[in-house]
């Protein structure tokens, strides 16, 4: 990331990494074990014949509180006659028409599907037994103009088994946070344009994961949940929090909008020419096997602020789009499953440090930061390749020219020849900007697989003297004390620039000739 914010430091101000959206899920665990729900009726005192009157009765309890919760704050309670209707645009008119500044801003009241709870008759064992199932029930959303964290919404499913979804926004925390210390800044929409103190604003956007957000949420579902109490009687336990959907974005501040503006299309075209398969799952910190299940798709859309780039793999993504003067890189975490970390697991009866799967768990939080923000870096360090095309006339013609080296005397190249093209495509592939390459990995990129060892030694022994060249002409640097090379600054700018030439500009060049 560094280099991509040296190559633009006469137009950015700052950066500021942080989560944006979040969206977390209360779960009560022992309601999805059969064996569970039983034992709570039994607790209850319910026969399985009664539960639908029993189900309707608490939920009732639950509908009441709100009611109760909303005359206590004088706040409206709406019904919606439909689940597609924007409710944030509701419940921001209300905030701004009352002047909302503190507390509950409205609770509203939808319909909608859900997985609930039911009582079915077992064709084998002919008894009645609480089972699963798709239904309609009534959600309660209740918004908030939340004292630590800002605008946010809690949905409360009214039926069994009472699932919690609670959306809250890190941008909006963190401005809470500056208020509090006295730091000036200047916002557009959920992104901070300006930041008088970014060193500072920083620190204390670090901070975030160190939150106790079992505790903040437990508090909030004892407040909208009043049969929670009875459920912790029950099970010991209430609702276990999990992270369903993380943002975390790094934010570039620019001056202004002329000066992001200015360079922005061409780090989309950037994107969209020469980031691969390959490359966005090195951001994302995969490698790209035969074992991979699933599909990388990049794809692009339009918004009033100008073009937004995603790519997606599988239900995660990492995405690039500005927000007026901001640059913002985003990645968007639905499934942990797909990233590792080291920690510790029990093996056998020990505790040993292994590479297992990352979980949903709240206490995962800093993980997901970790994660999300090395994969921002990763992107934004790759597009440091980009370079004004025609600051890049004059490199591009030498690097036709032939060089001198000693007493050797090396070649130009030829963009547009297809050995060339291949041999740039492999020594830019994203899985080397890591550890680097070596002449294996371009052997295998350029030429076809050696059918034997005396073929194998051919290709290795011409590998090395395209690796020789592409030295002398300072395109890649070897790496201190190993047989690997990486790309210098110089060959992010000239190889990148010669393939958008020859990928996209000529071709489109002699369509419009056509």
């Amino acid at each position: 990331m560094e280099k991509f914010l040296e190559r633009y430091s006469n137009k950015i101000t700052g950066v500021i990494s942080t989560f944006d959206r979040m969206i977390f899920k209360g779960h009560i665990l022992p309601f999805f074990q059969k064996s569970n729900r039983h034992y709570y009726l039994f607790q209850e005192k319910v026969l399985f014949k009664d539960f639908g009157t029993y189900a309707k009765k608490v939920s009732e309890v639950i509908k009441d509180n709100a009611r109760e919760l909303s005359v206590k704050e004088s706040r409206p309670l709406i019904y919606l006659d439909s689940g597609k209707i924007r409710k944030e645009d509701i419940a921001r008119k209300i905030q701004e028409e009352d002047r909302v500044k503190e507390g509950l801003i409205c609770v509203l009241k939808s319909v909608e599907p859900c997985v609930s709870f039911d009582v079915r008759g077992n064709r084998d064992t002919g008894k009645l037994e609480v089972v699963i199932r798709e239904r309609k029930c009534l959600f309660l959303y209740f918004y908030y103009q939340h004292k630590e964290f800002g605008f946010m919404h809690v949905r409360l499913q009214t039926w069994f088994p009472f699932q919690i979804q609670i959306y809250i926004n890190g941008r909006e925390w963190l401005a809470k946070q500056l208020d509090r210390k006295g730091i000036g800044y200047q916002r557009y929409d959920n992104s901070m344009v300006h930041v008088d103190d970014v060193k500072r604003a920083q620190e204390i956007a670090d901070q975030f994961i160190t939150i106790n957000f079992a505790k903040a949420f437990d508090a909030i579902a004892r407040q909208i949940n009043p049969v929670v109490p009875r459920i912790k009687k029950i099970f010991s336990k209430g609702y276990y929090w999990v992270l369903d959907q993380g943002e975390y974005a790094t934010d570039v501040m620019f001056k202004d909008r002329q000066s992001l503006g200015e360079i922005y299309p061409e780090l989309v075209e950037h994107a969209l020419v020469n980031f691969n398969a390959s490359d966005v799952m090195t951001f994302l910190g995969r490698k790209l096997t035969g074992n991979f299940q699933g599909e990388i798709i990049t794809d692009t859309k339009k918004r009033p602020q100008g073009v937004r780039i995603k790519h997606r793999m599988k239900k995660n993504s990492l995405k690039m789009y500005d927000k007026w003067s901001v640059l913002r890189v985003e990645t968007t975490i639905n499934n942990p499953r797909e990233f590792k970390i080291y920690r510790k697991v029990e093996r056998c009866g020990k505790k040993v440090m292994r590479w297992v799967p990352m979980g949903k768990s709240v206490f995962n939080l800093y993980r997901y930061a970790e994660v999300s923000k090395i994969a921002n870096e990763r992107y934004l360090t790759a597009l440091s390749a980009v370079v004004p095309l025609n600051d890049c006339v004059r490199e591009l013609e030498q690097l036709a020219q032939p060089v001198q080296d000693g007493q050797n005397r090396y070649s130009g190249f030829n963009p547009l020849s297809p050995e060339a093209t291949k041999v740039f495509e492999a020594v830019l592939d994203g899985s080397h900007c890591i550890n680097g390459f070596r002449n294996k990995d371009l052997r295998n990129h350029v030429f076809d697989n050696a059918k034997t060892a005396e073929e194998t030694k051919k290709l290795s022994s011409k590998v090395t003297r395209i690796i020789r060249k592409l030295r002398v002409h300072k395109l890649i640097a070897k790496i201190p004390r190993s047989t690997r090379y990486k790309v210098t600054d110089k060959g992010f700018r000239i190889l990148s620039v010669s393939l958008k030439l020859k990928k996209k500009d000529f071709p489109m060049l002699m369509k419009n000739v056509a």
